[in-house]
């Protein structure tokens, strides 16, 4: 199914003004659902309340989840959501049980972000960073990649859509070298969902991080991380709280069933609700 570009520009404020703007892969301009959703409710907020607000739209909440699940082919139990897609991404990539000594495989072109991560991981925790080859096309070279892991090898991170040179990288045929290895796979897909059709269960991903400011045309300050439910053992959140866990006694606590484990209580909650009104939009392009 195609985008109706007509309509969409319609209900685009933005787009009525004398502007012409590209920077999509920074920040989208905001449609007018999504502008309406988020000052609705700050204005709740103002005249009731935060909490009050948030419990009257505890259904609208609850169907963000559903939404995003929808997007990008998971389940609405394996998606958590953040203030941004950096943060996503670092509560899944420090969610490892690193070792001295592990390695972690990344591209060539990986986000300068998660490149710094990398860097701090492998100075506080001594894991080694291996960096695989690119094919001349420029994208990671899957065969090379497949001939890096060995027996210490905890973790395949790659960019799906580095940010500035306009690749795609081979992400199914990366997912299909991590489940052979019984490897996990985190793909960055900040500027590809939204953009390409997403399906993780196809792309073999492990744990997938996402911003709703780029494709989705959200609001700043909102980000999402998909993770296979399979995968939750292995994993476990370096931050929890009344959201992500249960006090169950004096010496005890549980943490949450599936991926609500790595959120926090404290939350944008306008901004959250936001972006679900474009969702259905992008999720109804997969094909």
């Amino acid at each position: 199914m195609g985008l109706d570009t007509q309509r969409l520009r319609a209900e685009t404020p933005g787009c009525r003004a004398e502007l012409v703007h590209f920077n999509n892969a920074g920040a989208s301009l905001m449609p007018q659902p999504v502008i309406e959703a988020v000052e609705h409710h700050w204005a709740e907020e103002i005249m009731s309340g935060g909490y009050e607000a948030a419990e009257r739209h505890a259904g609208k909440l609850q169907e963000t989840y559903h939404a995003v699940a929808r997007l990008v082919g998971g389940a609405a139990d394996e998606v958590s959501f953040f203030d941004n897609a950096t943060r996503a991404w670092q509560a899944a990539f420090f969610a490892m049980d690193w070792q001295s000594g592990d390695q972690l495989i990344t591209g060539q072109s990986e986000y300068n972000s998660n490149m710094i991560a990398f860097r701090h991981a492998e100075e506080r925790l001594g894991i080694e960073i291996i960096l695989a080859p690119d094919t001349p096309e420029g994208v990671v070279d899957v065969v090379a990649l497949e001939g890096l892991i060995t027996d210490r090898t905890r973790l395949i991170a790659i960019s799906h859509m580095p940010t500035n040179d306009g690749l795609i990288n081979p992400a199914r045929e990366i997912g299909a070298v991590a489940r052979r290895h019984g490897v996990l796979f985190l793909l960055d897909a900040c500027q590809s969902v939204g953009q390409m059709p997403i399906d993780v269960k196809a792309l073999g991903c492990t744990m997938l991080s996402a911003t709703g400011r780029k494709y989705l045309r959200g609001p700043r300050g909102t980000g999402f991380l998909w993770v296979d439910g399979r995968a939750l053992d292995a994993l476990r959140p370096h931050a929890l709280d009344i959201q992500s866990a249960q006090w169950t006694d004096v010496d005890r606590f549980q943490m949450a069933a599936g991926s609500r484990r790595f959120e926090l209580w404290e939350r944008n909650v306008a901004t959250q609700l936001g972006p679900r009104r474009r969702m259905p939009v992008c999720a109804g392009d997969r094909r």
